[in-house]
């Protein structure tokens, strides 16, 4: 069957049938405990029944009306998401399908933005090295690593990556007669799980407002509870001490625990920008993502549920920090990161291979981040049980390597 599909993915060995919780099965019936959440998409597990159940009664009215006209649930979504976007002072949504297309909107506003106030001239959005942004031709120039550029060139232009951290770097590229926006990662998931400081982001806000630029938060990867609080840049001040307030913020991913959904949302300043006929998706706002978003939101923004999730975290982080072969442990909540001697790919097709149903074995799949990083994203209903288990395996894993 592979022979079928472009070879664009390194493939594990194992083709799933189907889900249950945090763990999954393959054709064989063999099982696998899921670490990796589909990179960080099934954030309430495989086989949720509330779920399951949005999507079904919703399949059963109607599955897409196009954007011509609104929709029932997708209207309900909306306003929930707002609601629990407001701390970093959304005020307006766009729904799409992806990450990507997410970001590439928010380019779009940006530009938009300054283009109307400040005239041409002032289109340079400003990234971070090690951050990625999407794979479509913009988002790739957003994205700060060049392995990800290698072939696909010439791409859009007007964008800049610099270190993150250093706060010089960033006072002299934001430039306030170039630069229209800053988009920035809270916690960079593809390079490892890099958590940006606080007074890295504190001088970021200050330089953005200071400036009007607009301050653009990627959370697709980190949002949507991840780290513990609903947006991960929920949990960064000010240089007064106030919660961090973003002009644009992108979440995808986990949006809707498994059906593809994107958003990109708009704070005060940059809600009205797009007007009719500027941007559009036609498979943005799906009555049936929407549903799945409802449940997503209604599970995930609750202050129990969000401190589980620390809970959880705490687990993993402070048993993987006992380890010999583990070198540095990064992130929070579920998110997380860590380094090791070996190559990481290795690890993985250990963690497949070990599945084998004729002496009770099961399989633990992960995921890497560069060559010698593994990163873990389990989804948030996991049990504490289960964490131990696949902490035993992975154990397993390392001291085999």
């Amino acid at each position: 069957m592979n022979d079928i599909f472009m070879n664009t993915y390194k493939r594990l060995p194992v083709t799933f049938a189907r889900g249950e919780g945090a763990w999954l099965f393959d054709i064989k019936g063999k099982k696998y405990l899921d670490f990796g959440s589909g990179i960080a998409v099934n954030v309430l597990g495989h086989n949720y029944p509330p779920l399951v159940r949005a999507v079904t009664e919703q399949a059963a009215k109607y599955l897409h009306v196009c954007n011509y006209y609104m929709s029932d649930i997708s209207e309900i979504f909306a306003e929930k998401l707002i609601e629990a976007t407001s701390p970093a002072g959304m005020k307006k949504v766009f729904l799409g399908n992806s990450g990507a297309e997410a970001n590439e909107g928010a380019c779009k506003i940006a530009r938009k933005y300054s283009l109307l106030k400040y005239g041409q001239g002032r289109h340079t959005i400003v990234t971070l090295n090690g951050s990625f942004h999407g794979r479509t031709i913009t988002t790739l120039a957003a994205t700060g690593q060049e392995k990800f550029h290698k072939d696909f060139g010439p791409f859009t232009d007007g964008f800049v990556h610099i270190q993150s951290g250093d706060i010089g770097a960033l006072e002299k590229a934001l430039d306030e007669k170039k630069v229209c926006g800053l988009l920035i990662e809270a916690v960079q998931g593809e390079s490892g799980i890099v958590m940006q400081s606080q007074e890295y982001i504190a001088a970021a806000a200050k330089l953005c407002e200071d400036r009007d630029i607009l301050l653009m938060f990627d959370e697709i990867q980190c949002g949507l509870g991840r780290t513990g609080t609903f947006l991960a840049l929920e949990q960064y001040k000010d240089k007064s001490g106030n919660p961090i307030k973003a002009d644009i913020v992108t979440l995808a991913k986990g949006l809707a625990g498994g059906i593809p959904a994107g958003a990109v949302l708009a704070g005060e300043k940059t809600c009205d920008v797009l007007q009719t006929g500027d941007h559009g998706s036609t498979f943005g706002a799906n009555p049936v993502a929407a549903a799945a978003g409802l449940v997503v939101l209604k599970t995930v923004n609750d202050p129990e549920f969000l401190a589980s999730v620390i809970h959880k975290g705490d687990i993993l982080i402070n048993a993987l920090k006992e380890h010999h072969k583990v070198n540095e442990v990064r992130g929070k909540g579920l998110m997380i990161g860590f380094d090791i001697d070996s190559d990481a790919w290795p690890i993985l097709e250990a963690g497949v291979a070990r599945a084998d149903n004729t002496k009770n074995m099961n399989g633990l799949l992960m995921l890497s981040a560069g060559q010698k990083t593994l990163r873990l994203l389990p989804p948030y209903t996991i049990l504490d049980s289960e964490i131990d288990t696949g902490i035993n395996i992975l154990f397993e894993l390392l001291d085999a390597s």
